[in-house]
C-alpha cells in the first residue's frame, strides 16, 4: 500500500523508516483512511516484533508514518529448519499480541 523510505531524525539523532502513500495515491480519501487507520493500530500496540510508530505527519502534499527503523536482510529461502523455527515464532507471537487487542492482520505475507 505504501513507500518506504529510511530517513534521518535530526531532532532526535535517529535513523527511521517513513511510510507514505505513493504519488498517484497520496489525495486518495480511502487510501489515507487505510494509513490513517494502520497508525492508529501501530501506536495501540507495544510488542518487540512489531515496529513502533513515532507518528503520524500530514500535509497538503502526502500524509506519511514515522517508524521505528528495523535494520536487517531480505529473508531469502531454504532457511535452516532451526532459523525458520525461530522466525516464525517471532512473527506467531506479534500476531498473537495483536489478536489479544482485536487486531486482524491483512497482509502477513508481507512479514515473512
Amino acid at each position: 500500500m505504501g513507500e518506504v523510505y529510511r530517513a534521518h531524525d535530526r531532532k532526535l539523532g535517529r535513523d527511521v523508516a517513513i511510510k507514505t502513500l505513493p504519488h498517484e495515491f497520496a489525495r486518495d480519501p480511502e487510501r489515507l483512511s487505510r494509513l490513517r487507520r494502520e497508525a492508529r493500530t501501530l501506536a495501540s500496540l507495544n510488542h518487540p516484533n512489531i515496529a513502533a510508530i513515532y507518528g503520524l505527519e500530514e500535509s497538503e502534499e502526502a500524509d506519511c508514518l514515522i517508524m521505528e527503523l528495523v535494520e536487517g536482510e531480505m529473508l531469502r529461502g531454504p532457511l535452516p529448519v532451526g532459523t525458520a523455527l525461530n522466525r516464525a515464532c517471532q512473527v506467531a507471537s506479534a500476531l498473537e499480541a495483536a489478536h489479544d487487542k482485536g487486531i486482524i492482520h491483512r497482509d502477513l505475507n508481507r512479514v515473512m
